[in-house]
C-alpha cells in the first residue's frame, strides 16, 4: 500500500499521506519508522523541536540497508528552528539536521515558525525550545526576509529538494510572495474542522502552493500536553457527525477526519504507535465522501485553534 502524490510546483512529487514524527518518543523512534516504512509509509515529517532526529535517521538506515526501500523512494521533511534564524546559522544548522538523519539532503525543509529568537549553540542545549535561558525568551532581529533567503541558499546547494513554511497566515504568504526568489513549495498549517482555514487554503492554491495539515485529529493531539484548551473542547473522533459518517463507509473516524482533507488535496501526516492503527491512517484514498458529507464536516469549524504559542503559556501571540 502507497499513498498517492501530489506535485509540487517544482516538479517534485510529494506524497499525500505521510507519517509525522512529533511525541514520538525516543526509545520507540527508530522501530516506528522503521515499521512505518514496511507498512508503505514513504513521507516521514521531522523537525528539530521534536528531538527524536537521530532516532528517525536509524529507523531509515535500517530499512534501506534491508532493502525495503531506496533514499530516492523516501520525502524526508525537516524544519527549521526559531533558534537559527539568523542568516549565517541556518545552513550550518540544516547540516546539522543532516547529519543527525544520516542524509546528504531534505526532500523537505520548513521554516517551523514565523518567529526569531536569539540563537541558542547547539553544544549548549539541543533542541533549544522555545526559552534562551530559565523561562526567559529573547527574540532575535533576523527579519522573514533574511532567513527565507537563506533558506534559497540551502535550496540552491542542493541541500534540500523543496522548502517550505509553517504557522504562516494569509498576510505573511502574500509577503514571502514579493521576495522570494522560489515561491514555497508548501505550507503547513493547523487544520481539522475545528479550524478549517478555507481562505488561506484559497490563496495558497492561487500561487500554487501545496497545504499540508497537522493536528488532524483537533483536540486529540494536545492531550497529553494537559492542555485546558484541548480538554475542554469535544472531541473530533467521538463527535456524531464524523462517527455517522464513518458508519456510513465502514471506515474509522480518523479515517474520516483524513480523507475529509486528502480529499481536498490536503496534505497529512498523522503518526500512530498501533500497527492496524498505522495501515488504516494510510489507507485514506480509497473511498470518496460524498459533497454534502465533506460540507458538513466542514461545518464543524470553530475557528478554534490548539498550537498557538499563547496556549502553552508563551507571550508570543503570532496568530493574533
Amino acid at each position: 500500500m502507497a499513498a498517492p502524490t501530489i506535485k509540487l510546483n517544482n516538479g517534485q512529487n510529494m506524497p499525500l499521506v505521510g507519517f509525522g514524527l512529533w511525541k514520538v518518543n525516543n526509545d520507540t523512534c527508530a522501530d516506528q519508522v522503521y515499521n512505518a516504512i514496511k507498512t508503505g509509509y514513504r513521507l516521514f515529517d521531522g523537525a528539530c523541536d521534536y528531538g527524536n532526529e537521530v532516532e528517525a535517521g536509524q529507523g531509515v538506515k535500517r530499512a534501506i540497508d534491508e532493502g525495503l526501500v531506496k533514499r530516492e523512494d523516501l520525502f524526508i521533511v525537516s524544519k527549521l528552528w526559531n533558534s537559527f534564524h539568523d542568516k549565517d546559522k541556518v545552513m550550518p544548522i540544516c547540516k546539522k539536521q543532516l547529519g543527525d538523519w544520516g542524509l546528504d539532503y531534505f526532500d523537505l525543509y520548513i521554516i517551523h515558525f514565523p518567529i526569531a529568537l536569539k540563537y541558542v549553540d547547539p553544544s549548549v542545549r539541543y533542541p533549544p525550545g522555545f526559552f534562551y535561558e530559565g523561562d526567559k525568551i529573547v527574540l532575535s532581529k533576523a527579519s522573514l526576509e533574511e532567513t527565507y533567503h537563506a533558506m534559497e541558499e540551502c535550496y540552491e546547494q542542493g541541500l534540500i529538494k523543496s522548502l517550505g513554511i509553517s504557522n504562516y497566515v494569509g498576510s505573511l504568504v502574500l509577503d514571502v510572495e514579493r521576495y522570494a526568489k522560489h515561491l514555497p513549495q508548501t505550507l503547513q498549517i493547523e487544520h481539522h474542522p475545528y479550524l478549517v482555514q478555507q481562505d488561506l487554503i484559497d490563496l495558497c492554491r492561487s500561487r500554487g502552493i501545496a497545504v499540508t495539515a497537522y493536528s488532524s485529529f483537533g483536540p486529540s493531539s494536545f492531550l497529553e500536553l494537559d492542555m485546558k484548551r484541548a480538554r475542554d473542547t469535544p472531541l473530533l473522533l467521538e463527535h456524531p457527525t464524523i462517527k455517522s459518517i464513518a458508519d456510513k463507509h465502514s471506515k474509522t473516524p480518523a479515517q474520516v477526519l483524513l480523507r475529509w482533507s486528502t480529499q481536498r488535496g490536503i496534505a497529512v501526516i498523522p503518526k500512530s504507535n498501533n500497527q492496524d492503527r498505522l495501515a488504516q491512517n494510510l489507507d485514506v484514498c480509497s473511498f470518496e465522501l460524498a459533497k454534502d458529507e465533506v460540507e458538513s464536516i466542514s461545518g464543524l469549524d470553530k475557528d478554534l485553534r490548539f498550537n498557538s504559542p499563547t496556549n502553552y503559556g508563551i507571550d508570543i501571540p503570532i496568530f493574533a
